[in-house]
């Protein structure tokens, strides 16, 4: 009898398993984790990377580039290396890393509500960044037509949402992926392109903008923020690769790897042009957009603004599709729910529904970012996998490895306290020009 239970509960749980969004489908080819991986990568926090440098100036910004470049790039192997490091098993999501590290409740505890933050708040963000751009587009392209609220251009990029939100698995957006891959390459280089055509400014200035140096101070951790704010994929990895098949001969982690490098080199192309060349031509002129500082051509900004849009609707799903996985899994695990087709269009229109809302009552958001991205993104991206490796691994002590995730560890803890103190002043000094449903 008791076999037959188990059997049972197998069969169930693996039913539930090929119908739960990440574990349903798991023919990925290496080259998905790629497209994936820059989809959910280059945000677009590239077009504020020269802001970010006039704020950190030369030599420190180009070295913060550098080292959370190569930083990210390490601890995103840590995370591609611990997904199978238990012979038979697969950690499918962060918080099941989280758990097998930290203990099943501390794990999700730890894990989940920072994985939440980011990725709902990357999903409100995109809403407001989808909007503005559409706007952008259209006063752009017919600048004497009726002025029209920021409010009803989200509200017609959530409208994409509402079809593609029902796409079920990682699988079947690969395609949306693909697009807002290509795109976030093509509007970097308009970025940067543009920018080295103008030629340097005749009173080009690289020196901080800030009077008094407790302002410099602050502008500086802010900056720190954006840059975190620039390489968030992780929150998004495990789940990427689950959609890999695995065997013992061939285990997931060597096509994911070689995806997270052409990624990681594309995410390359991207920023530090953009960055340098940006800075480099406008010095601290440059607005917190770049898109904004060049206004002509407008046809070719018109064009930028467009790839915005296509690149931020693939990235919204990319972040949405980990938020879809613990609503369903908690509705079908934990309140036992029957897997269909109404459940989860409910709850997918349901959170599409919440994240405009919220886009449309604080248009501001995206200032509210540098706050909540130190608390979140520097812990996910910069230094939970390396605590993770340490409590799995056990490292010796003053070994290689070690002193790297414990130089990470440090790096990143300062950026965690640091940035949020920058972004919450900024808010602060803002406050008085937000309106909420503006």
């Amino acid at each position: 009898m008791a076999q037959n239970g188990s059997q049972n509960d197998a069969a169930k749980q693996k039913e539930i398993d090929d119908w739960l969004p990440i574990t349903s489908s798991r023919n990925a080819k290496w080259w998905y984790s790629a497209f994936h991986n820059v989809t959910a990568m280059v945000g677009a926090g590239v077009l504020s990377l020269p802001y970010a440098m006039s704020q950190l100036g030369w030599g420190p910004g180009v070295t913060i580039l550098i080292l959370s470049w190569v930083i990210t790039l390490y601890t995103l192997w840590q995370m591609v290396e611990m997904h199978e490091m238990v012979p038979g098993k697969r950690f499918d999501r962060y918080h099941e890393l989280g758990q097998y590290a930290f203990g099943e409740k501390l794990g999700l505890w730890i894990v989940v509500p920072q994985q939440l933050i980011v990725e709902v708040g990357v999903n409100i963000v995109y809403m407001v960044t989808g909007g503005k751009s559409l706007k952008k587009f259209h006063d752009s392209v017919c600048p004497d037509c009726k002025e029209i609220k920021t409010s009803y251009f989200i509200m017609i990029f959530a409208s994409v949402h509402f079809v593609l939100a029902h796409l079920p698995n990682f699988n079947s957006i690969s395609i949306v992926s693909l697009a807002a891959a290509v795109m976030s390459l093509s509007y970097s280089t308009i970025a940067w392109a543009a920018s080295a055509g103008k030629g340097v400014k005749p009173d080009v200035d690289y020196s901080y903008t800030a009077k008094t140096t407790s302002d410099a101070t602050f502008n500086f951790f802010n900056a720190l923020g954006d840059v975190a704010f620039a390489y968030a994929g992780h929150n998004v990895v495990l789940e990427i690769q689950a959609t890999i098949p695995s065997t013992p001969e061939k285990p997931s982690k060597g096509p994911m790897w070689k995806g997270v490098l052409v990624a990681y080199i594309v995410v390359a192309i991207c920023y530090f042009p953009v960055a340098l060349i940006g800075y480099w031509i406008f010095g601290n002129s440059v607005d917190d957009n770049i898109l904004i500082t060049l206004e002509k051509p407008a046809w070719l900004i018109a064009m930028a603004n467009m790839f915005v849009v296509v690149h931020v609707i693939g990235s919204y799903q990319i972040y949405a599709m980990p938020v879809f996985d613990m609503l369903e899994t908690l509705l079908v695990k934990k309140l036992n729910f029957k897997p269909s087709f109404i459940l989860r269009f409910v709850t997918r229109t349901s959170y599409v529904a919440f994240t405009m809302i919220v886009a449309i009552a604080v248009p501001f958001f995206g200032g509210l970012l540098g706050f909540f991205g130190g608390f979140a993104f520097a812990p996910t991206t910069y230094f939970l996998p390396c605590i993770m490796w340490l409590a799995i691994y056990k490292p010796k002590k003053f070994s290689l490895s070690w002193i790297a995730n414990w130089i990470c560890i440090v790096l990143g803890v300062l950026l965690m306290v640091l940035s949020p103190i920058g972004g919450l002043r900024s808010i602060i000094l803002s406050a008085k020009d937000y309106k909420f449903f503006s």
